[in-house]
């Protein structure tokens, strides 16, 4: 099995790391920050966890996401990929989507690691 290594991290602190695969996810999904409760949250947290699995087409994302792993890790020279997973902070729909992705490819006996490069960057204001 290939190793995985994702990335969470915000797209308004930095470019998005180099990666094989970088899932941009601030258009198209839910952002916790805009409920006031949620925002000093990150993706750690149930609630915000909860609101973004609960977005639609985020379980899609990462099914597909799963099976782009398995398709890179059977190229013959597929030791490692790296997965970025971006939001607009990098506090919450990247972490939680980093999170739950890690979790589902261990399930399938990938060697993973999680880097949350923002994570503990300050909210923006926005």
């Amino acid at each position: 099995m290939a190793t995985v290594e994702i990335v969470s991290f915000g797209f308004l602190h930095a470019d998005a790391p180099e990666a094989d695969v970088v899932l941009d996810l601030r258009r198209a999904f839910r952002d916790p920050h805009v409920d006031p409760a949620m925002r000093q949250l990150t993706g750690r947290d149930r609630k915000v966890r909860r609101t973004v699995l609960a977005t639609g087409g985020v379980r899609a994302l990462l099914r597909a996401t799963v099976r782009q792993v398995a398709a890179y890790a059977s190229g013959p020279s597929a030791d490692r990929i790296v997965i970025g997973s971006g939001c607009a902070g990098g506090r919450h729909r990247s972490v939680v989507v980093a999170e739950t992705l890690a979790r589902r490819l261990r399930r399938r006996g990938h060697n993973v690691t999680v880097q949350h490069r923002d994570i503990s960057r300050p909210v923006v204001q926005r």
